[in-house]
């Protein structure tokens, strides 16, 4: 009996080729099967454009198309994750390994959970193997020259394209805000940065690490646009943020009484 091969779920970094990280290029670089993730059946894999200077081509390597429409909607969704697995899988039933290849971090947002949960639902069995990636959001905050979290800093993650409701809760109670997928909620996050007196304590990037990479520090200018899949905007209170933050005074650390 063939034993299953190996599902490796591998993050490719945010866009910048040399990002990639060297165990990513080991393992698809001996992968049998190269799982190559794309919006539509007629685009391109952003993908394999990001690795593939540092992978390369080989004969023998197989390559694998796979459809994922842009959507929210699990019953448009679905049956793509279907047919995935299913060209996968006679690739993993024949005992060969398959590297499902996803810009980020395959842990963050990425179809390829929708995948493995799918995959080991039908062979429980299966061993999976995630390489880790630069996630968008680290480079994000490092284009805008600002960090993640310092001091006491507490940090959300947000999908804006699933609503953005309970922005301005999250405005007041987070001291970093990261929002992604922004598309078409632009003018709703600008209305809760006005709400919330934090419209100058945000920054809007896209294409972060490409070269299309694009700043803007007047977040009021965006308004207008669609937010892409590659734009984020991260919002910083600040006031948490600091060695010293909530910490004595050292003159006044040894008991004096005070």
């Amino acid at each position: 009996m063939t034993h299953l091969g190996v599902l490796y779920g591998v993050g490719a970094g945010p866009g910048a080729p040399d990002l990639l990280t060297l165990r990513a290029v080991r393992v698809l670089q001996s992968a049998n099967v190269l799982a190559l993730p794309r919006s539509s059946d007629f685009g391109a894999s952003v993908a394999w454009q990001i690795i593939a200077d540092s992978v390369g081509t080989r004969p023998e390597q197989a390559r694998l198309k796979l459809t994922f429409p842009m959507s929210k909607d699990s019953g448009v969704v679905g049956p793509h994750v279907q047919r995935a697995v299913d060209a996968m899988g006679e690739h993993l039933v024949a005992g060969r390994s398959v590297a499902f290849v996803t810009e980020g971090d395959p842990s963050v947002y990425s179809t390829f959970g929708y995948v493995r949960d799918e995959a080991q639902r039908r062979w429980p069995s299966l061993e999976v193997v995630v390489v880790p990636g630069v996630t968008s959001i680290t480079s994000v905050v490092n284009a805008g020259g600002v960090a993640l979290a310092d001091g006491q800093e507490r940090v959300a993650i947000v999908p804006a394209t699933y609503g953005v409701d309970d922005l301005v809760d999250l405005l007041t109670r987070f001291d970093t805000v990261v929002l992604m997928k922004l598309g078409a909620e632009l003018p709703t996050i600008l209305a809760a940065l006005e709400a919330t007196g934090l419209t100058d304590n945000a920054f809007f990037v896209s294409k972060a690490t490409m070269r299309e990479e694009r700043i803007v520090r007047d977040v009021r200018s965006v308004e207008g646009e669609h937010g892409g899949c590659f734009a984020m905007m991260i919002v910083k209170r600040g006031d948490r943020s600091g060695l010293l933050v909530g910490r004595v005074p050292a003159s006044r650390a040894v008991g004096d009484g005070s």
